[in-house]
């Protein structure tokens, strides 16, 4: 890449953008080097790096491989006239950061580095999606387009996203990747719209190999983008182009989404990530504290504290995460061990949102609605086996799952004494361990009572 070469680059782009765009934002851009696939250019301010790399990035990188120039990202460097020694602003949204996107990659959103397949911890309730998206990575023709992934908030569908496109980039250099999140996508349309480069957003968009938009939510009631998004669509199916798509909630669900979107996003693979259960929370806990151990060695946590951080925070993943980041950080800093003590010490905050205040009325009605029976059924005296189990599991799941006593949870199930309680609680306790469907729906009805 040449002066000469960015000069008759820089006319082309005069056409493109307009002549305010132009003498505003691309004229100022001094052209410094192009090595090991990073193109850097001298701008004035941060600031107009900063908007540039937002704005103009995937043009410019759009023309400068149309020279044949073998660039992935953008750099912008900001030197004080244009001469002291430059320090460097990266383009953010260009690419991917490092070094990681190869020339083919049109990563608008950044991509994290913790969120690999290696740091997913899979789980029952997370297993289908984790082995769907290790499909779509490998890069070859799958029978499932589009991947739908949708769960509610710190689930693990971010990470999931990230970890394709990081598994892409490895394994597939070759094919062209574009990830960025719905509300990216309504931004570069709204602004291509606006700038009459309706043709260099569907350029863009619609000569990917693999298409990722995150929270796809976002784009309901939203027309014009809507329509976009169809047509996109569309055209990369037809083309057998990849397509994986994360929202909070199913297709069907999701609220002021036109039915042609909701159709063609459920023609594919649809994947509920399930709430977390106890035993995937205490797997990530164990995870986390491999990874903290080797950034705080010497630091050593109590037998318990793991459990009881697992049991307590089962609504969201990152919170689970970030108690343990804090947990490490305070230990470190008071020179302590990580027991109980220090635990509720230090999450007690925590630990007060996170408590699920789950009533035995809710217990009773959900247990009931899962086993088909009237309400009034099973709180009352009949003693047919029909009512007796689905009132023992209630008892069970009310003794485990709220602060009441035994005598109170008699009083709730039609006035029983507490012995006939710890009855009920003693014989689900041993059928869970001899019955696989005592177990499953046990197993079913905590997590509904903790979604």
């Amino acid at each position: 890449m040449t002066q000469e070469k960015w000069g008759q680059l820089r006319q082309r782009l005069l056409k493109t953008v307009g002549q305010n765009n132009f003498t505003t934002w691309i004229e100022p851009l001094e052209f410094q080097q192009l090595e090991d696939g990073i193109a850097t250019f001298n701008v004035p301010t941060n600031f107009m790096g900063n908007y540039v790399s937002q704005n103009f990035a995937d043009l410019i990188l759009h023309e400068l491989r149309h020279e044949n120039a073998s660039v992935n990202r953008l750099n912008f460097t900001v030197a004080a006239n244009m001469s002291e020694k430059p320090r460097s602003t990266p383009a953010k949204p260009a690419a991917a950061p490092a070094k990681v996107a190869p020339s083919s990659a049109l990563n608008t959103a950044p991509l994290d580095r913790r969120f690999t397949f290696d740091s997913f911890v899979v789980g029952k309730p997370n297993e289908l999606a984790h082995a769907a998206a290790k499909r779509v990575a490998e890069g070859g023709p799958v029978t499932f387009n589009p991947l739908f992934l949708y769960g509610g908030v710190g689930l693990g569908k971010t990470h999931l996203m990230h970890a394709i496109a990081w598994e892409l980039q490895q394994t597939r250099p070759d094919l062209s990747v574009l990830y960025l999140s719905a509300e990216q996508f309504m931004y570069r349309f709204v602004q291509a719209l606006r700038d009459r480069k309706m043709m260099d957003f569907k350029e863009i968009f619609r000569n990917v190999d693999v298409l990722m938009v995150d929270d796809v939510q976002f784009i309901a009631g939203k027309d014009s983008t809507q329509e976009e998004f169809f047509h996109t669509f569309n055209a990369l199916v037809d083309q057998n182009r990849q397509i994986i798509i994360s929202a909070d909630r199913a297709p069907g669900e999701i609220k002021d989404l036109e039915d042609r979107v909701k159709s063609r996003l459920q023609c594919g693979l649809v994947v509920d990530l399930h709430p977390t259960d106890y035993e995937l929370r205490l797997g990530i806990l164990q995870s986390k504290v491999e990874q903290q151990g080797r950034n705080y060695p010497g630091l050593t946590i109590a037998p318990g504290v793991l459990e009881f951080l697992a049991h307590r925070i089962s609504t969201n993943v990152r919170v689970l995460e970030g108690a343990l980041t804090r947990l490490f950080a305070f230990a470190s800093l008071v020179g302590r061990e990580i027991d109980m003590d220090l635990t509720q010490d230090c999450l007690a905050d925590v630990l007060r949102a996170s408590e699920r205040k789950i009533t035995i009325e809710e217990i009773q009605r959900r247990v009931s609605e899962h086993y088909n029976i009237r309400l009034s059924d099973m709180i009352g005296p009949k003693r047919l086996r029909s009512y007796a189990r689905p009132r023992q599991v209630a008892m069970y799941l009310s003794k485990h799952m709220t602060s009441r006593s035994l005598p109170e949870i008699g009083r709730r199930f039609g006035g029983r004494d507490h012995t006939t309680v710890m009855h009920g609680v003693r014989r689900i306790e041993e059928l869970k361990v001899q019955d696989g469907q005592i177990a499953e729906d046990l197993e079913l009805l905590r997590r509904a009572l903790e979604a």
